[in-house]
C-alpha cells in the first residue's frame, strides 16, 4: 500500500513530455518541429527535475511563436 502511495505521489510530481511523436530538428533553430525543445533537452527529459521541465514547458509557447514569425520572414 505504501509503494502505491509513494508512486501516486511521485506522478503528481512530474512533468508529462510535450513529445508529439514528431521528431524533426530544424536545421536552422536547432528545435523539434514537433514538441519545440532542442536537442539537449529531449535527450535529457527524463533526469530533469520537475524545476527544469516546468521551465522548458514554460519556454515552449514562446519558442514556436518565434518559429512561426522567423518562418513568414
Amino acid at each position: 500500500m505504501l509503494m502505491v502511495a509513494a508512486e501516486m505521489a511521485l506522478r503528481r510530481t512530474m512533468v508529462k513530455s510535450p513529445c508529439v511523436k514528431v521528431c524533426i530538428l530544424d536545421a536552422q533553430s536547432k528545435l523539434c518541429l514537433g514538441c519545440g525543445r532542442t536537442i539537449d533537452e529531449i535527450a535529457r527529459w527524463t533526469a530533469m527535475s520537475p524545476a527544469e521541465r516546468t521551465r522548458v514547458m514554460r519556454d515552449l509557447p514562446l519558442r514556436t511563436t518565434d518559429r512561426a514569425v522567423a518562418a513568414r520572414g
